[in-house]
């Protein structure tokens, strides 16, 4: 049962458990699309069922990770399927159990409202929003926002963390940032704001079959 039952794994070398920081990435992946997916039916055909679907798989997930064992979690199995060829990046157990526990918090909230309750609200809106916000910040830049919070409530800090973030040592050329750099985004920025002010009218015109191969009408002109 000991074996069932646990939370991170044992690697040599490492003084606490650990877990594997690209399954954890790939997972946050694969619940930001279905969870990104299931809103986007929301708002442009005002269908919650997938959804509903979603939350509960999500919960289910999150009460696994947290209560069982992050090894028998379902995404956490499909994400070590993508990367079982890449090298284990190895991230402390800890403060990864307690970004799940604000997961599983989140996920409970919207399972009670949407799923129990059936019903929608500015809150299920919002947590929804945070849900999307600290997946895609894990799976496209590695942050785990809910372990930088770890931080603030515990003494014991973080242990190895994704990138070594924990570690105090000194940017490397190649991490640094020109002030070049980043005039070229206040650019980008700013082309973004431009093309708004002059191609808005021409953007908002239907696109056309171009090929008529899905026997769509031609705009009218």
């Amino acid at each position: 049962m000991g074996k069932i039952i646990k939370f991170g794994e044992d690697v040599a070398g490492y003084n606490i458990p650990v877990l594997n920081e690209r399954e954890i990435r790939a997972a946050a992946g694969i619940l930001f699309l279905a969870t990104f997916l299931g809103l986007m039916l929301i708002i442009f055909k005002g269908n919650f069922v997938p959804i509903k679907y979603i939350i509960t798989l999500f919960f289910v997930d999150f009460i696994i990770r947290v209560f069982i064992n992050p090894k028998f979690s379902p995404t956490l199995i499909i994400g070590r399927l993508f990367v079982r060829n890449q090298n284990p990046e190895y991230v402390g157990a800890k403060q990864k159990k307690f970004s799940w526990m604000i997961g599983l918090i989140l996920s409970a909230t919207m399972f009670a409202l949407m799923v129990v309750v059936n019903s929608y609200s500015p809150i299920t809106g919002i947590v929804c929003l945070i849900c999307l916000i600290f997946l895609f910040f894990e799976s496209a830049f590695g942050i785990c926002l809910g372990c930088k919070m770890y931080n603030l409530f515990y003494k014991d800090k973080a242990q190895y963390c994704p990138g070594e973030v924990c570690d105090v040592k000194a940017r490397q050329e190649i991490q640094k940032t020109s002030a070049a750099q980043l005039f070229v985004v206040l650019g980008f920025v700013g082309l973004v704001f431009l093309l708004a002010f002059l191609f808005n009218d021409n953007f908002k015109k239907p696109p056309y079959d171009l090929f008529g191969v899905f026997g769509t009408e031609q705009p009218v002109k």
